[in-house]
Order: C-alpha cells, then structure tokens, then sequence
C-alpha cells in the first residue's frame, strides 16, 4: 500500500517559487569586479533569473548540456545557480585556482557548451584557449563599460546578453533526478572527479544544513558564505538561504581579505558565516592588528581542512563560536556537524577537546568506519578506521567513470576516523597522510593541530618521510607568526605532556609558506615531493 500523498518534486526550481514568493523583500549585497557594492532584493534577483533562462535558451543550449562558471561570490554567479539549472541545464562551476592543465582536462571532459567567466580570470582562459575543445563562447560577467578586450572567440557580455530579453519564463517540469550541477575534485591524487549533484540531492542537502543538527538558520539571519561558490556549491549556502528567507551577502574576490569581510561583517549585520581555517586565520589577524570588532557575528562554520584550537578560542575571543565540520565533494558537502557544546558540563579540558572534532553525522548521512578487511568496527572513541558514509546526497559514482568508490552502496571517504558512543566523530588523517611508525600510526593532524597551539606558530603541517629504523618518522614544517622567533628545541619541546613521547616529530624545519590546494588544504602531496629525500639527524649514521 502507498500513501496518498501528491508527488511533488523537490526541485531547485521549487527554492527559487518559494524564496521570490514568500521573501521577496530580502536583500542580497555584494562585491563584483565592476561594482563595490551591489544592492538588489530576491525579486529583482529571479527577475534577472527569468531574463538569463531566456538567454540561455536562445544560445541554442540543450537540456542536460554543461554551462560552466569560472567565477567569484557575488550576484551574477547566483543568478547562474538558477537560470542554468532550473533550465533543466548543469551548471558545472570551475575551480580559477587549479592548474591550467586540470582547467583543461576538467571542461573537456565535461564537455561545456558555454562558458561564463569572471573579467579577473580572462587571461586565464585566453592562456589555455587553444586546448579547449567543445566550449561555444564565453560570457563576461560585467557590463559593457567594464569589458575587457579579450581574444577569447565568441565573446558576450553578460549584461548586455540579457538586457533584451523578456523578464517572463516557462520553467521546464524537471523530475528530482535531473542532474542540476557538478563540481569536480581538487585532483590530488590523479586527475580531478566530477561529481554530479541532482535537484532532489541539492534540496535534501539544503534541508539538512538548516536543520538544528546543522547550521540552523532562522529566518532573520544575515549570511556570508566566504566558502567559495565554485567550491560545492558554497556548500549549499545559496540553496539554503533562500529555503529560511535570509539576506545573504556575497564577499567577491575579497574572501580572503580580512578587512573587507569585517567591514561587510559590520556594515551588513552579518550573523552567520562559512569558510575554511585559512579565512578565519586571516580575519582574526585583521581584527587583532585593527583593533575593530564584529559584534553582529555569532557562529561560523569552519571546514575543508581541520581547524586548530587557536583559531577556535580568537574566534571566541570576539563573541563568535566556530562550528566544526566534516564533508567532501562528493558528499554535498555536509556529513558531520560540531554543534553548540555545553562548555560547563563538560569541563575547560574535555571542551577543548571535543571542540576540534568534527562533530555527528546530520540526519540524512549514515556513517560507519571498517578495518582493512571490510569489517564494521565499534563506535567506542578507541578504534579507528576507514570512514565510510552513505545517504541520498552522496555520490554513488564519478562523471564518466565506470568505477564508483562505494562498496555495496558505501561510500569510501580516503578518511580515517574514530566514532565516540555518542556518534561523534574525529578525524585522524587521511589515509594516504597516517604516517607509520614502527608498526603504529601517528595522526598527522593531531599533530599539526599541536604545532600551531604555539604562540609563534602561525602555520604548520606534518608529512611521514622514509627512517631506516621506523620506516616513517613525522617531519614538522612550521610557517612562524611574524615578528617571532622560536628554535626547532622549543617547538619540539611544545609536544612533551601534549602528545605520546613517540608520537613527537622527528625534527622540525622552518619554511617561509607551505602549498595550499585548490581548495584551500595543505597540499601534502607537494610537501611530500619537496622533501623527498629528506634525511632525519637520527637517521644519519
């Protein structure tokens, strides 16, 4: 027997009916190459929405074809999200800092139609122009007082692209399984993955960000996502946002501009935000040396990559609780959630603890960690394990890969975790970065999380590296905070009491920066290679 319920399908399309309908007065502000501060309301947004479908539709593009956007955070970009999709197109947003050969390897498999591009990265495309084969033209994301000259074939611009065009449109029925966009992975272990969203996934996923279990978002917040929207969807800000009916406010190029993000903090009543640890390092460095204040903000999410205490407690320092959180590309992103903890109850010590893991699986996401031979192992916060995750915003598979990472119907996430009682989840590493040791692993992360606890650490990350005795041995790279001088004794010297003795990194060096992925993490792929061949002092003889 079924229910007698209508079959309604959750679409992006059905956001976008409710958020112009029910909200149509909330404003979205933001930062473009052309414009220091861009104002309009929901309405005006799916007015412009309406005039790019039929744009669309006149460049000839067919349903299911990719649209790809090379862009920043601001409102052309969030027009995007929805004419394309909504359209019954893909939008396949692109990663601006992989490298040209990813650029090119990622729009020729997925074969863009078009592509729509920020004015900033046009010598970008020019660069790999020759190397692109499907791509029809290009659209300019500006107007036509600031398009730039450009050699790229078949230019548009993109306002004068829909300035003609009606402001009414047919939406296409579309089924909940209709692809609606894909973003492709960073690639750090071979050529990056598409993974492709669909419109019931984006809408489930956009549920469980707002649910109490995720970021909780109440109708009158003010929201920032600094995560980049070429980055999984802005992890779905854009999507849930406009579910709760909250301003949002879009930082441009400026994402990592300490100084622009507090003064939009403050000037636009910012309540809410997400970003990796790289943004919340940067804003606190400007609030210390500023002085100023971001009184309205009162949580983040921080992801990506694990976020350090340091960072956690300056964030506390200034009124603001950091939600840490776990998830991937191919996991919408949204997996784990560190909610707000009862600091309390739990004590100073075992609060600092629990506040860099990265928190419960939200409703929607199953959970399990496995052994080397497939074998389920206990949630005891002592055994540790491959994290595996299934749930209906996870990828099943990889564009144009026959092989898939699940495993009947799981999905291997390359993490390695321990699962509390309670469900809580912390992760130790990657399972290509655990550094073995004599048998034994080390938790990088632990580690590094350790290191930059220091006062004269501003950045720091841990590879394992070839010892004769013990295999593998961690090295510490450490970025010092400027103007402070610390020795190598001191900093290993940091980890007795912190971490078990033989856990203690073998030697530590001292670098100028460290490699960063396309998406903001410590590359230790590229650490990895710059010392290869390394030799620790103990290994010597």
């Amino acid at each position: 027997m079924n229910g007698l319920m209508m079959d309604v399908p959750l679409t992006i399309t059905s956001i976008m009916r409710h958020a112009e309908k029910v909200f149509a007065d909330r404003e979205i502000v933001s930062i473009t190459s052309d414009n220091p501060l861009h104002r309009y309301t929901y309405a005006d947004a799916f007015k412009r929405v309406r005039k790019l479908a039929n744009a669309l539709s006149k460049l000839g593009v067919e349903p299911g074809e990719r649209i790809a956007t090379l862009a920043w955070n601001d409102y052309r970009h969030f027009e995007l999200y929805y004419a394309i999709s909504c359209s019954g197109l893909v939008c396949h947003t692109i990663n601006p800092r992989l490298f040209a050969e990813q650029l090119v390897f990622i729009i020729n498999q997925a074969d863009d139609q078009y592509l729509f591009v920020d004015p900033l990265f046009v010598p970008l495309l020019e660069s790999v122009a020759g190397q692109i084969q499907g791509v029809k033209g290009f659209v300019v994301m500006t107007d036509q007082a600031h398009m730039p000259e450009s050699t790229l074939t078949n230019p548009h611009c993109y306002e004068q692209l829909i300035e003609d065009e009606s402001d009414t449109f047919e939406w296409p029925e579309l089924g909940e399984q209709t692809a609606a966009s894909m973003c492709y992975t960073s690639g750090t272990t071979g050529n990056p993955k598409g993974v492709v969203y669909s419109h019931r996934s984006s809408v489930l996923h956009a549920i469980g960000l707002l649910m109490p279990g995720g970021l909780d978002f109440s109708s009158d917040e003010v929201v920032m996502p600094i995560v980049p929207m070429f980055h999984v969807n802005a992890w779905g800000i854009p999507y849930a946002a406009l579910i709760a009916g909250n301003k949002l406010v879009f930082p441009g190029s400026k994402m990592g501009d300490g100084e622009t993000l507090v003064d939009l903090i403050n000037s636009e009543g910012v309540t809410v935000s997400g970003g990796v640890p790289t943004v919340w390092l940067a804003l606190v460095q400007y609030l210390q040396k500023s002085g100023k204040r971001i009184d309205s903000l009162n949580r983040v999410a921080s992801g990506g990559a694990a976020t350090p205490l340091s960072i956690i407690n300056d964030l506390d320092s200034y009124g603001v609780y950091t939600h840490v959180a776990w998830g991937m590309t191919e996991t919408s992103p949204l997996g784990t959630l560190n909610v707000r903890l009862d600091r309390e109850a739990l004590g100073e010590e075992r609060f600092a603890e629990q506040r860099v893991k990265v928190g419960r699986p939200v409703f929607g996401v199953e959970i399990k960690i496995v052994d080397d031979e497939n074998r389920e192992l206990p949630w005891d916060g002592e055994a540790f394990g491959a994290l595996k995750v299934r749930g209906p915003w996870v990828a099943s598979a990889y564009y144009q890969l026959d092989n898939s990472d699940s495993d009947d119907g799981w999905f291997d996430t390359g993490d390695v975790a321990i699962i509390e009682p309670d469900g809580t989840v912390q992760i130790t590493d990657r399972s290509k970065d655990v550094i073995k040791s004599g048998g034994e692993w080390i938790s990088s992360i632990d580690l590094e999380n350790t290191a930059v606890d220091h006062p004269s650490v501003l950045e720091a990350a841990v590879v394992g590296l070839y010892h004769s005795k013990w295999t593998e041995r961690p090295l510490l790279l450490v970025v010092k905070k400027e103007g402070c001088e610390v020795s190598r004794e001191e900093i290993l010297a940091w980890f007795k009491g912190k971490v078990a003795n033989w856990w203690i990194p073998e030697d530590c060096e001292f670098v100028d920066e460290l490699p960063h992925t396309a998406t903001g993490k410590i590359s230790k792929k590229d650490l990895r290679e710059q010392f290869k061949g390394y030799r620790f002092s103990s290994d010597m003889n």
